[in-house]
Formats: structure tokens, sequence, C-alpha cells
């Protein structure tokens, strides 16, 4: 079991040489931070299942990374972001990106404040809502969802929150053709792609869906 920052630390440039992506030596060590606290505030307010660091590593972390060469635009909403997830690590990966994280949750909202102050991530606004009662001006370039919703709920309940150039990106395990097949008329499935997330058990797909 890994525990200590050294390990971790290890254990994550060991999952990232598995990919392509490109992340600093100070951005590893921030990622590190954000995985300890999130650690430090599941035993006392539940906000992740995955109880072991060096799982989140895999579960948590990899899982939002690999989705980096897919973002596009300056602004991205996180959409039912959790404890900031996939939002933080990207937010982190990205500094000149801005990102707002939603989440109908009060504790799940004040740590990723907490965390954002702690770890010195300014690129990060946290709000308290529920996504369909949330009005945002300017519109988002991105919204990003990961476990949050069917398709259909999603982009019924977020629709209003990009313009008509505006992408919608959701993370899901299995690729159910139903599941698709019920995305509202409105808009159109743009891609969906297998990802490869190193050490993870069990299929990842990400959805690319954009307004008609």
């Amino acid at each position: 079991m890994y525990n200590t920052q050294t390990q971790l630390k290890e254990q994550l440039v060991n999952l990232i040489a598995q990919t392509t992506l490109c992340v600093t030596e100070q951005q590893i060590d921030t990622i590190i931070g954000f995985v300890l606290l999130m650690n430090k505030w599941n035993k006392a307010y539940n906000l992740s299942s995955v109880r072991e660091p060096d799982q989140m590593l895999v579960k948590h972390i990899m899982d939002a990374l690999v989705v980096a060469p897919f973002i596009n635009g300056q602004r991205i909403a996180d959409v039912g972001t959790g404890p900031g997830l996939p939002g933080v690590p990207l937010a982190i990966v990205f500094p000149e990106k801005q990102f707002t994280l939603i989440d109908s949750l009060g504790k799940r909202i004040r740590f990723i404040k907490q965390a954002c102050y702690e770890l010195k991530i300014t690129n990060v606004n946290a709000i308290q809502s529920r996504v369909e009662d949330l009005l945002s001006d300017p519109l988002f370039d991105t919204v990003i969802s990961r476990a949050f919703a069917s398709l259909s709920d999603m982009l019924n309940w977020c629709e209003h929150l990009v313009d008509n150039n505006g992408e919608f990106l959701a993370l899901k395990g299995q690729l159910h053709q139903d599941e698709l097949s019920e995305v509202p008329k409105q808009f159109t499935v743009a891609q969906t792609t297998a990802l490869y997330v190193p050490s993870l058990i069990g299929e990842r797909h990400l959805v690319s869906i954009h307004k008609q």
C-alpha cells in the first residue's frame, strides 16, 4: 500500500509514463497534495468511496487526466464534480484555462475551496448549486461530467450552460447503445472514444456531444 508522499509521487510518475501526457514535476506535486487532502477529509466527510490514496491515483486522478487531450476552449464547467473530479486535476495541468466546479453538496464545495486555497490553485471557481438552476454569463466552452447522470439528463439539465459552439464531454464506463440513442434530437454525438487508464480495471469511454 502506498501512503507516503514519495511513494505516491513515484506511483503517479509511473502511471503518467504509460500515457502520452506531459505533466510537470510541480503539477505532479500539486496533484499529490490534492490526493493527500482528499484522503484526510474523506475520513470525516466521506467524499469518496475510494479509501486508499494509491487507489485514488488510479480511479480518480488518472481517470481525470486521460481526458486532458480532449479539452477545448478556455471556460470549462465540471458538473456534478463531487470532490473536484475531473475538474481539479485538469485545472492543475491547464493553469491557463478557467474551471467552474459545480455540485449540490456543500461539504464537497467546501473541500474543493479549501484544497485550492492550500495548494494555491487559482483557476478554479467552486459553486454549490443544482446544475439546472445555475446561470452563467458568459457561457462555457465545454461542459464535462464524470459519473453524473444519463446522457439525456445531463444534456437537458446543462443545455443552457453552453452556446451553439459549445461541447459536452461525458466520462462513462461501459458505453451502452440505448443510452446513445436517447440523446435529445437537438444534440448530435460527435465522437465516442475508448480511453486507456493505466492500472484501471474496467472500461472507460469519453462521449463528445455538440448542439445541432
